[in-house]
């Protein structure tokens, strides 16, 4: 388990490492908190399965190609292809702001896809891979909203301050009666997000398709305009992926 913990940590430092994905091995052993010999050791295993590559010139190393296939196979395998990207696509063409797909997992989201529009002058980007706290932003709160209460339940306790959550609920209960999540600059000062969420034929929650833009100069319209959009798109990728609604 150690050897398993330590090569995950060694992935996740190159992922989230801003300067190309490439470090030494002296920065792998400063960032993971391991002796250059164990690091080294390591790395050479984790090469022979061809989890990391190491540049022949720089000497460096950064993930190995190996990742691209496996995410190559699991978006493949997702009903998203041919079910969801053509809606959020659809999505995008009415609205002319960027579209995202976020999944939940455990107490975070992850965004799954994003689409951007060629005609949106200023751009909210979030990163593909993601990941962002259930309590946060219109994605997560229209996921939240329509999970099982024990569900819910358990993320709020564990992400929301105690003096916060009678406010929280009330916000969750507003998202579901509405149908749709909305967030004011909660992770970026100045933007705006509005969601809907995505339900299986068992009316679970699959996940959450929104909208990200900024609020200078939004009107009462072009608001409206958004939710009703993000809404309707929610409604169909859950139609095609069975859910007949209650």
């Amino acid at each position: 388990m150690q050897s398993i913990d330590r090569a995950m940590n060694v992935i996740k430092v190159l992922v989230s490492n801003s300067s190309e994905n490439w470090l030494s091995i002296t920065e792998l052993s400063q960032e993971c908190d391991l002796p250059v010999s164990s690091m080294h050791r390591l790395l050479k295993a984790m090469s022979l399965h061809g989890l990391i590559q190491q540049d022949g010139q720089s000497k460096q190393y950064g993930l190995g190609n190996i990742w691209l296939e496996y995410g190559l196979r699991m978006y493949d395998k997702m009903d998203y292809i041919s079910q969801i990207r053509p809606e959020l696509e659809r999505l995008m063409n009415n609205v002319e702001e960027s579209v995202y797909l976020s999944q939940p997992i455990g107490m975070e989201s992850l965004v799954i896809e994003r689409i951007d529009s060629e005609k949106s002058q200023i751009r909210v980007y979030d990163q593909l891979g993601s990941r962002v706290p259930m309590h946060i932003g219109a994605a997560n709160k229209a996921m939240l909203a329509y999970m099982p209460y024990n569900q819910s339940k358990k993320i709020v306790d564990a992400l929301v301050p105690i003096q916060e959550r009678a406010a929280f609920w009330d916000i969750l209960q507003e998202t579901k009666s509405k149908g749709h999540g909305i967030s004011h600059s909660e992770r970026t000062e100045g933007t705006c997000s509005v969601a809907a969420p995505i339900l299986n034929h068992f009316g679970e929650v699959h996940g959450a398709v929104s909208i990200g833009f900024v609020s200078f100069n939004l009107t009462d319209e072009r608001l409206d305009f958004l939710i009703k959009n993000v809404m309707e798109s929610g409604n169909r990728v859950s139609a095609k992926l069975g859910y007949r609604g209650t």
